[in-house]
C-alpha cells in the first residue's frame, strides 16, 4: 500500500502518420526513468487520453495496441522497466476509450506491468483522506460516452477525430510547416476553423499574395472610418474631415497616394459587403436554425466551461466527506481550484498549448502562440494528516516557430496564471470507514 501518488495525463500517443511524431517523448521516458529509480513506493496514475486511439484509422480493435508497440518501442520499455518498481495504472479517457471496451487490453498491457482499470473513476486512500481520479469527458456533452464499456457507444467527438483529426494527420506533411498534425492541440474545438485560417494565411498562402494582401487588410479598420467622412463630405454636412485626410496622404507623396488608393478599394469592398449582409444574414440564421432542429449545433448558455467540472467535484464532494481532491483533466488547461476547504485539479496535458492573440489592428487572422507545460502532480499525506500536493513542471523550451509577420502584428501572450509549487488540503471532517462512507445518504 502507497500514499504516494503521481498523476498525468492526456499525453494523446499514437495516431495516423504524422500524428505519430511525439515531441515530448524523450521527456516521458526520462520521467519515468526517474519514477523507476524513486525508492518512495509511489504509483503511478494516468487519468486518461494516454493513447490517441481515435486517431487510428487504418487499424481496427486491439490491433491498434500493437501498432502502438511497434511505434514506440523506447518507451513501451520503460512502461515495463517503470511498472516493475513504481506501479502505475491507466484509465480509459475519451480518445483512447476503447480501452474500456475491450477486456483484450488488460492483458496486454498488463505485459508491460500497466494495471488498466476500465472504471470511469477511481479512488486512493492518502493519509486520512480520499483522492477521486476521473479523466472528466463525462462532463463534456461533445465526448460524454453514453454506454461506458459498450464498444460501439461513441459520442460525436469520436466521428469528429475520426474524419478531421486523423485526416489531419495523414494530410500534415504535405504542408510547408508540417502544422495539421497539431490539431490535437486546438482546444476547445470550435476553435479549428480559426487555427487552420490563420496557419493558411500566415504559413501556406503564397508569400506574394500574403504580403499584398496584408496592407489591404491593415487599414480595413481605417477604412470604415473613411466610410464617415467620405459620407460627411458627400452630403454636404461636413467636408472639413475630408480636406484634412486628403492634406495629410499629401504630405508623404507617393505613399500617401498608395494610401489612397488603398483606402479607396476598402471603401468598395464595404460598400459591397454592406448590399450583401442583410441576405447572407437572413440565409445563415435560416441554416443555423435548421441546424439546431436537428441538434446538430446548441446555443451557448453562457456557463464557464470549467463550471460544469466543478459541480462534478461538489457532487463528488458532496457523496463522499472523506473525499479531499477531486482530479480530472480533458480540457488540457492544468489547474487548482479550492471548493470549499477541498481542492480540485485538472492535470493538463503533455501536448503543446496553443495561446490565441489577435492582432491589434486590422482586420487580420488570429495569431496561435504555442507553448509547453509538461507538468505533473504529486500528491502524499501531509505531517499534519492532509494532502499534500505538489506541482511540478518538466523543462522543455517552446517551439519558438511563429513566424516573422506573426510576430510583427501581435504580442506574445502572457503566461499562465501560476499554480502553487505547493498546497496542503485538510477538510476539517471526521472520516469514516469505507463502509460507513457507503451507508451515508448523498446530500439533497
Amino acid at each position: 500500500m502507497t500514499d504516494t501518488y503521481y498523476l498525468v495525463s492526456d499525453l494523446h500517443i499514437g495516431g495516423d502518420e504524422q500524428l505519430r511524431h511525439v515531441d515530448f517523448r524523450a521527456e516521458l521516458i526520462d520521467f519515468l526513468r526517474e519514477l523507476e529509480r524513486g525508492d518512495e513506493g509511489a504509483e503511478l496514475l494516468i487519468n486518461g487520453d494516454a493513447f490517441g486511439l481515435w486517431e487510428f484509422t487504418e487499424v481496427e480493435g486491439p490491433a491498434k495496441f500493437d501498432a502502438l508497440v511497434a511505434d514506440y518501442p523506447e518507451l513501451f520499455a520503460q512502461l515495463r522497466a517503470t511498472g516493475e518498481e513504481t506501479p502505475i495504472t491507466l484509465i480509459p479517457g475519451n480518445h483512447d476509450y476503447e480501452l474500456a471496451a475491450h477486456d483484450e487490453y488488460v492483458d496486454r498491457l498488463a505485459e508491460y506491468n500497466v494495471t488498466l482499470d476500465q472504471s470511469v473513476s477511481i479512488t486512493r486512500e492518502v493519509g486520512d483522506h480520499v483522492v477521486h481520479v476521473e479523466h472528466g469527458m463525462q462532463q463534456d456533452p461533445n465526448n460524454r460516452i453514453p454506454d461506458f464499456g459498450n464498444p460501439y457507444a461513441n459520442p460525436p467527438g469520436y466521428f469528429v477525430n475520426r474524419q478531421i483529426t486523423s485526416r489531419a494527420g495523414r494530410l500534415s506533411g504535405r504542408g510547408k510547416y508540417n502544422w495539421l498534425r497539431d490539431i490535437q492541440a486546438v482546444t476547445p474545438m470550435t476553435q479549428i476553423p480559426d487555427w487552420i485560417a490563420s496557419n493558411y494565411f500566415y504559413r501556406e498562402m503564397s508569400a506574394w499574395l500574403r504580403f499584398a494582401v496584408v496592407p489591404f487588410l491593415l487599414l480595413f479598420n481605417a477604412a470604415l472610418w473613411y466610410v464617415g467622412v467620405v459620407a460627411l463630405d458627400a452630403t454636404g454636412i461636413w467636408s472639413l474631415p475630408m480636406a484634412a485626410v486628403q492634406d495629410a496622404l499629401a504630405l508623404f507623396g507617393p505613399v500617401g497616394y498608395a494610401v489612397d488608393i488603398v483606402l479607396a478599394v476598402n471603401l468598395v469592398l464595404i460598400g459591397l459587403l454592406a448590399v450583401i449582409a442583410a441576405p447572407l444574414y437572413v440565409f445563415f440564421r435560416d441554416v443555423r436554425k435548421t441546424l439546431r432542429r436537428f441538434g446538430l449545433v446548441r446555443d451557448s448558455d453562457g456557463e464557464d466551461p470549467v463550471e460544469k467540472y466543478l459541480d462534478r467535484a461538489r457532487e463528488v464532494f458532496r457523496a463522499d466527506s472523506a473525499v479531499a481532491v477531486y482530479v480530472y483533466g480533458h480540457t488540457h488547461r492544468p489547474s487548482t481550484t479550492d471548493v470549499g476547504e477541498r481542492l480540485v485539479i485538472n492535470t493538463g496535458t503533455w501536448l503543446k498549448r496553443l495561446h490565441r492573440v489577435d492582432p491589434a489592428v486590422g482586420l487580420l487572422p488570429p495569431v496561435y502562440y504555442a507553448s509547453y507545460r509538461l507538468n505533473y502532480f504529486r500528491l502524499t499525506a501531509a505531517d499534519d494528516g492532509g494532502v499534500r500536493v505538489d506541482y511540478e513542471v518538466v523543462d522543455k523550451p517552446d517551439p519558438d516557430d511563429e513566424t516573422l509577420l506573426q510576430r510583427l502584428l501581435t504580442r506574445p501572450p502572457e503566461s499562465d496564471a501560476r499554480i502553487p509549487e505547493t498546497t496542503v488540503v485538510d477538510p476539517s471532517v471526521s472520516r469514516a470507514s469505507p463502509a460507513e462512507r457507503a451507508s451515508e445518504p448523498a446530500e439533497e
